[in-house]
């Protein structure tokens, strides 16, 4: 375990295929987990099915949001690492990280990624 992953300690987290800045509000090493906090998103997480990954022809294709601010969730020591620099505000970077995956999935242009954005749209507006 990073030294630098303590209690208190702000953290680049990688949740399913969402990646946020939060705070360690618990460490759980012995079963390598730490609960963390939610203070801002840096990826939105990827939509679709993820067993089927960018496949549109699924029985159901999942709508994801981002975790909430301040919702705390059990992550992997291994998905964890030290944050350092400015915490962006939550809704701004909430926006922000919607708003890169969705113009990355306008380039894209396939029939998943078309699918992805609509979804997308859909929470921006629920945002």
């Amino acid at each position: 375990m990073d030294t630098k992953l303590n209690k208190g300690a702000i953290v680049k987290a990688v949740y399913k295929t969402g990646v946020y800045i939060g705070e360690i509000t618990e460490l759980k090493p012995d079963r390598g987990k730490a609960v963390v906090k939610v203070l801002a998103v840096l990826k939105h997480p990827m939509q679709g099915d993820l067993h089927q990954p960018f496949q549109a022809e699924v029985p159901l294709f999942h709508q994801r949001k981002a975790l909430a601010y301040g919702e705390q969730a059990n992550i992997p020591l291994s998905h964890l690492s030290p944050y350092e620099g400015d915490i962006p505000d939550y809704i701004t970077s909430l926006h922000t990280a919607i708003d890169a995956e969705i113009n990355a999935l306008e380039q894209q242009g396939s029939p998943w990624a078309q699918q992805a954005v609509k979804h997308l749209k859909q929470l921006k507006a629920e945002y």
